[in-house]
């Protein structure tokens, strides 16, 4: 696992041991990338359920200003505050030791809002729907920002009441999906 592009590229990451955690396979991390790139310099840029921190610091390397990582599991936190020190970003990084849920009652009642929001909860665990809906019900998306959810192709896809498919990318066994607010 690595950095794609951008000021830290070909920077190595860790991940832990096991399969707690699911770091998204480079290819798809380039296909996300390449798709947000003209939104992506200069953006206030969320990893909801971010494990190892490489999408975050994916986005960070590519000219993100300021990446927030949310995740609940110690051992991911380490590893994940090793992965900001090896590519020389954790000055531009805040790690919240939170559930998602906990995370976005708090960004809430700060008014905290994010351009960009990535969402890659557990597989098979049917939670991008529920963490969905308190993004938008705590309105902490940006009204001209994006949503990428990715899930496993075996779940059902979650119902986005409020916002609209503007790209989907299937997998063999990964879905993801680029959404807008309906309004914006």
């Amino acid at each position: 696992m690595r950095v794609i592009a951008g000021s830290a590229k070909g920077t190595k990451l860790i991940a832990p041991n096991g399969t707690e955690t699911r770091p998204t396979v480079d290819r798809i991390k380039e296909t996300i990338f390449n798709i947000i790139a003209p939104m992506i310099y200069d953006s206030a840029f969320l990893d909801l359920f971010s494990g190892t921190g490489a999408i975050g610091i994916e986005a960070l390397s590519r000219g993100a200003k300021y990446a927030v990582f949310v995740e609940n599991n110690k051992d991911c936190i380490v590893i994940m505050s090793k992965n900001l020190d090896n590519a020389k970003f954790v000055d531009r990084a805040q790690i919240v030791n939170a559930t998602c849920e906990s995370a976005i009652r708090n960004f809430t009642l700060q008014n905290k809002k994010f351009d960009i929001i990535f969402l890659d909860p557990p597989y098979n665990k049917n939670c991008a729907e529920q963490t969905i809906e308190a993004i938008m019900n705590g309105g902490i998306l940006n009204d001209e920002g994006l949503l990428i959810v990715e899930q496993a192709t075996t779940e059902p896809k979650p119902i986005f009441n409020s916002l609209e498919i503007v790209k989907e990318k299937k997998y063999k066994t990964t879905s993801v999906y680029f959404l807008k607010k309906l309004d914006a």
